[in-house]
This record gives structure tokens, sequence and C-alpha cells, in this order.
């Protein structure tokens, strides 16, 4: 049985929603990354890059959530969008991947984790963050999915990180985003992703962003400590 290293974030619920969505049978492990179980020995063995989500297929890895998307998606066959439409396909889960992840991660660090002065950094990424979610939105403004005239992994790709668009970039995200909003009510209605969106209640995983988190989410911190 496949197993999923998961936590309650993005990139971990997209390919919890794909699995439920394939009805593929799968174990949930729960690394907290807040108490730095991404860095034990036996979880490096599967991602060296210490990152939630990770996946064991029987003796096969596969880390980073795109390519676990894709490894699925070419294992069951399921949600893929056409042959003729792989273009489009890879583009957008790229933009996903290199674009949407790490421009709202970083929105997302500097406006709410990061010491100060900070108004720089906060500033780009939140610049940055809005003007990929606004190619989304304009795309979305004239497809009802991302690629192609159905539903497919695609689209579980950027769901996951639509989800968290009013932490990124505030409050009035949806008003700013109307067609993201409108695709991210779509996925969500369907019982696939809220029994996703279930998964962390399954687990106690810690919430409190103090020191000792800190020290696990953001090693490189260390760094700046006079020595």
């Amino acid at each position: 049985m496949i197993k999923l290293y998961y936590h309650p974030s993005p990139n971990p619920l997209k390919v919890a929603l794909y699995l439920e969505e394939t009805g593929t049978p799968y174990e949930v492990v729960p690394i907290d990354t807040r108490k730095g179980e991404q860095h034990h020995p036996d979880f490096l063995k599967i991602n060296p890059n210490a990152k939630t989500p990770a996946l064991m297929d029987g003796e096969t890895r596969v880390f980073d959530s795109n390519a676990i998307m894709l490894y699925l998606a070419d294992k069951t066959g399921q949600f893929r969008p056409d042959a003729s439409l792989l273009g489009e396909t890879l583009s957008w889960m790229m933009f996903v991947a290199t674009g949407i992840g790490p421009y709202s991660g970083q929105a997302v660090h500097f406006k709410h984790f990061a010491p100060e002065p900070k108004d720089y950094a906060v500033n780009r990424y939140t610049f940055e963050a809005e003007r990929h979610f606004g190619i989304l939105d304009a795309h979305l403004a004239t497809h009802t999915w991302m690629v192609g005239k159905d539903y497919s992994f695609v689209d579980m790709s950027v769901w996951g990180w639509e989800r968290v668009m009013p932490f990124v970039i505030g409050p009035d995200a949806w008003e700013k985003f109307p067609n993201v909003k409108r695709h991210f009510d779509a996925v969500s209605a369907r019982p696939a992703a809220q029994r996703a969106e279930a998964l962390k209640a399954k687990f106690a995983f810690k919430t409190e962003m103090d020191e000792a988190s800190r020290k696990q989410l953001f090693p490189g911190n260390a760094r700046l400590t006079p020595a």
C-alpha cells in the first residue's frame, strides 16, 4: 500500500486529494514539521530535502509534490488531461511548482514569521504571489478547469495553494481574484476534497509557532546568532 508522508499544508493536501479522487488505497504517515520530524534520519531516507509530502509505493520513493502528482497520474491513468494537451499540462504544473508555491510560501514566511525589518521582503513576495494568482485568475476567467474541458490533477495542484490564498495575500484575496475563488469553490465542493481536508483532524499536529518550532522550520536562522 502507498504511504503518504503528510502534514496539513498545501502540497501534501493536493496529493491527498488525488489519492482520494482516484480511490487509491493509502496510509497516512503524519510528519509534524513544527516538532522537527522532517529531520529524522528515517524520513530523510525517503526525502533527503526534509519536506512533506513524500511517498513510498512499495520500494519506490517519490518526493516533491509535483513529482508525486505526475507519478500518480502515470500510475493510475486517472484525471489526466488528453495527451494532446501535454504542453499545457506540464506548463501549468511547473507554474505551480516554480511560481505559485514558492512565492506564496515566501510571502507567508515574511508576512507572518520573519523578524523585522522585513518591509522589502514582504513587498517583493506578496507582489509576486499576487502577480502569479493574477495570471491564474485571468486564465480561469475563460476556462472552467485548468487544462482542457475536464477536471484534472492540474486543478488539484492549484487547489492546494488556492486554499491558503487569504493567508498569503490578505482578507481581500477572494475579491481580488474572483475566478480563482470560483475554481476553489468548485474543487472544495467535491467529496474527495472534503475527505482530504478532514485528514488534519485525525492527527494532533503542533500548532504553536514557538522558538522550538522556529528552530525546526527555519534552521538557517542559527547562522544569524553571534558565535
